[in-house]
């Protein structure tokens, strides 16, 4: 009943994170797109009250004129509309998530056992719990210093985001050394997504509220809590595409699982900011078909640097007639034929991965089978074996290898031919 609860606590507070972010994302996206559509006012009396651009636009069924300020409006409405809840809702319920999916259970989900690194390899799970939440925490320091000393007053943002794509980078090889393959994928994106809450909450907001101030004093506001906070909303619609896909990528082991899953995870971070570039300049006015194609090279290229090898362990090229099996006791070789084979590595599969994959798992913390997958019989077994052979030849499966799954007997499931 305990782990039924947890599952039901997961279902809730993901749908919450869902529509939180679904909100933030695309108030962000509309007022980026707002900001860059906008054009020089017509209406003499709308240059001499200060408004810098404006948009017409039609949408359900009326026609909406938006306009903007370039500096303060003769005076501001007590309903003036402002926006960061949807912000916050949108972090702290990811947090909540991955407290409750992650840092629960950080020896399964979060310890990286096959990293190079033995410090990481040997994290307990308090301290794996630690080093993900330091983990955070240092990205968002790293990345608002490089703001703040590279370009404080917003006049070297170029340099800037070089300096925050090679972060990225950083980030996303630290992350794979440090972490298990698909607690790595969440953390990089949760970096971005904990950089982007945290500006909104520690310089957007106070900006505009300093802004909001010194109006409604009638003195003039600090034109740099404007600018900044326009670096700070750019920096966060290019991180979004980026994160969506890392906060997604958790159901595909092709990416996580591989040896240079870093290299795929910086090739759709950058892929994703490229494509979002397109849209930027598209609603300025410029069609730059070049930065979505060159994000569509990124992919094709992680596409190729993911794609299974086409030997023993490609489920249809594998020998058919026979296995070399290996006693799981004394690691021996022990020959064996292509039907004794096919039933032995059924067999491991069973012993080895149906405690948690299992109609009702005997594995602590789960309440149902992850993903869906029930791999109790044969039948069940040869449904998932493409899938089987590819997370177990990796090292992903079993996570953290809590069932002590063999390099023997991995090399015969890799190797099994049904």
């Amino acid at each position: 009943m305990e782990a039924y609860l947890l599952d039901f606590a997961n279902l809730l507070l993901r749908w919450l994170h869902v529509i939180a972010a679904i909100a933030w994302i695309g108030e962000s996206i509309y007022f980026v797109m707002l900001d860059n559509s906008l054009r020089p006012p017509k209406a003499d009396e709308d240059k001499r009250k200060g408004v810098f651009g404006e948009m017409w636009a039609v949408h359900g069924g009326g026609f909406y004129h938006n306009q903007k300020y370039a500096s303060a409006p003769a005076k501001l409405p007590e309903d003036l509309h402002w926006s960061f809840w949807k912000s916050y809702a949108t972090w702290l319920s990811g947090f909540g998530l991955f407290v409750l999916l992650y840092m629960a259970n950080p020896s399964f989900y979060l310890v990286n056992p096959g990293s190079d690194w033995a410090w990481a390899a040997n994290l307990s799970g308090w301290q794996a719990n630690v080093v993900a939440l330091l983990f955070l925490l240092g990205g968002w320091v790293v990345y608002n210093e490089l703001c703040k000393r590279i370009s404080p007053n917003m006049d070297r943002d170029g340099i800037l985001s070089l300096a925050v794509a090679v972060m990225m980078v950083v980030v996303a090889y630290l992350s794979t050394q440090i972490f298990s393959g698909r607690a790595a994928f969440l953390l990089t994106g949760a970096v971005m997504a904990t950089a982007m809450s945290a500006n909104v909450f520690f310089w957007i907001i106070p900006g505009q509220r300093r802004m909001v101030k010194a109006m409604k004093a009638g003195e003039t506001p600090n034109p740099l809590d404007g600018k900044r906070g326009k670096q700070r909303s750019v920096h966060n619609t290019y991180f979004t595409l980026p994160v969506v896909l890392l906060m997604i990528s958790n159901h595909y082991s092709f990416a996580y699982s591989h040896d240079l899953a870093w290299v795929i995870m910086t090739l759709f971070i950058f892929a994703g900011a490229l494509i979002r570039q397109f849209f930027v300049l598209m609603h300025a006015g410029q069609i730059k078909p070049a930065y979505p194609a060159a994000g569509v090279v990124l992919i094709l290229v992680a596409v190729w640097i993911g794609a299974p090898a086409s030997g023993g362990g490609d489920a249809t090229t594998a020998p058919a007639e026979a296995s070399a099996t290996t006693n799981a006791e004394s690691g021996e070789p022990v020959a064996a034929s292509g039907v004794e084979a096919a039933g032995h590595a059924e067999q491991i599969i069973i012993d080895r991965c149906a405690q948690c994959h299992a109609e009702n798992p005997t594995y602590d913390g789960f309440a149902a089978a992850p993903a869906g997958v029930v791999l109790e019989t044969p039948e069940q077994i040869l449904r998932q074996v493409g899938q089987i052979k590819q997370v177990v030849a990796s090292g992903y499966m079993p996570l953290g290898n809590v069932t002590k799954m063999t390099d023997g007997e991995r090399s015969e499931i890799a190797n099994w031919s049904p």
